[in-house]
């Protein structure tokens, strides 16, 4: 174990050089990466129970819900990029060093649970899969779960943009095995169109806004502020605010595609779960499991749930990678301490394993289905910890310079900010109480 420079993530990212008077093209391509290592966050298994409850309890009428928790996302990560770009330190970092010694351990700690319960829901969400491809117990899989550091370490040692090409492999994968279900499940398309404009009847129904508060929730992901914060100066960056500034601006737009890309994902399963059990009367499917079992004999077509479950499986791949880093970032950001990469990923996931396996052996798969949805009520407590800060750092002209917010941009995010934690404490007390 020893002390971190300044830059998150040690050595072993090191950064992708931009040439000098290179082409709009080619600076887009060189910027483009990070944006999809955060998107992964947006599409993990947490969302996944969320968005098929909502599709198949109330039809499109929630697909405003999934555009707006995008739409939000895109802010937050643009002051996420602003603030590693015009800073060069991550979000981590800069609450070390904004923040009393004391409030900063607190903030640390708080990361580190977050971390921990994202872990929780790919795990959770990789043994489903495992156990619906291959007839793989759900205890074994979860313990399966921890060779994945094996592969992660690898691409790790051989750079960033390994990772990233890993990770929109994934996303490929998951956007295919999607598409052709939506292909499959024929959704009404004016049903579509009409489920993106707001619903009055979300505010009136107790049981649509719970579930809509719960799509939020688990849309924007506290880690992804961090990693983002961090990732986004894995680019050689010139000194100048000229340079940052252009910086700023690819970043945003790799960002802001790869988000859409998220967007269209969630879309997908609420859509499909709208078209597939919602239109046939199926409307309590409250496990992932239950919507593999139901998805071949509704659609008529015998690959759907393999499709389903192969999904399931690079989404939840896809999402523990990302997670792992996020720790990196956290660790070495708070506490300036840095581990080895395989020992801070063991740690991570073991403490991610252990109550999966417990809930397995003493409830089975049920359980393991309630212990996810714990993983997002967790993840929903810890989003004003990073959000909050991102939101006032970047609105300090003595901490980002000629790169503060304007103001509409203040209100704004300022505006998201409370709104999603407003929802998420009214979501917390609801599935707690």
């Amino acid at each position: 174990m020893a002390p971190t420079g300044s830059v998150s993530l040690g050595d072993e990212r090191a950064p992708v050089m931009i040439r000098p008077g290179a082409s709009f093209w080619r600076k887009m391509l060189a910027f483009s990466g990070p944006g999809y290592l955060v998107a992964v966050g947006y599409m993990d298994p947490g969302n996944w129970a969320t968005d098929l409850a909502g599709g198949s309890q109330f039809g499109y009428q929630l697909l405003f819900v999934v555009l707006a928790s995008s739409a939000f996302a895109m802010v937050l990560q643009y002051l996420a990029i602003k603030l590693g770009i015009a800073t060069g330190r991550d979000l981590a970092q800069m609450t070390r060093e904004q923040l009393p010694r004391p409030v900063a351990l607190v903030f640390w700690l708080m990361a580190e649970i977050m971390i921990v319960a994202c872990d929780l829901a790919e795990v959770i969400g990789t043994a489903i899969a495992l156990n619906l491809l291959f007839h793989i117990p759900l205890a074994v899989g979860v313990i399966v779960t921890a060779a994945d550091v094996l592969v992660l370490l690898l691409l790790q040692n051989r750079g960033v943009r390994y990772l990233e090409a890993l990770i929109i492999v994934l996303i490929l994968t998951v956007l295919a095995c999607f598409g052709l279900e939506i292909w499959f499940a024929r959704p009404e398309m004016a049903a579509v169109v009409g489920g993106l404009w707001p619903s009055v009847s979300v505010f009136s129904r107790t049981d649509m806004l719970y579930i809509a508060v719960g799509i939020l929730g688990a849309t924007v992901m506290p880690h992804n502020l961090y990693l983002h914060s961090a990732v986004v100066r894995t680019r050689g960056i010139g000194p100048t605010a000229a340079d940052k500034r252009e910086a700023i601006r690819f970043a945003a737009v790799d960002s802001t595609v790869a988000l859409t890309l998220a967007f269209l994902v969630n879309a997908a399963i609420l859509v499909l779960a709208a078209a597939t059990f919602y239109a046939t009367g199926h409307g309590a499917i409250a496990e992932i499991g239950q919507a593999y079992q139901l998805l071949s004999p509704l659609l008529g077509v015998a690959a759907a749930s393999t499709l389903f479950a192969v999904a399931l499986l690079a989404s939840g791949q896809n999402s523990t990678i990302t997670g792992t880093l996020a720790g990196q970032v956290i660790m070495e950001g708070f506490l300036h301490v840095r581990l080895r990469p395989w020992i801070r990923r063991l740690l991570t996931r073991g403490l991610a394993i252990i109550p999966a396996i417990i809930v397995i052996l003493a409830f089975g798969g049920t359980g393991l289905a309630r212990l996810l949805v714990l993983s997002q009520v967790i993840l929903s407590m810890q989003l004003s910890f990073a959000m909050w800060p991102l939101v006032i750092f970047t609105s300090r002209r003595r901490i980002v310079g000629v790169f503060v917010n304007s103001w509409p941009l203040r209100l704004t995010a300022g505006g998201i900010a409370l709104v999603i934690s407003s929802l998420n404490v009214w979501l917390v007390f609801r599935v707690l109480g």
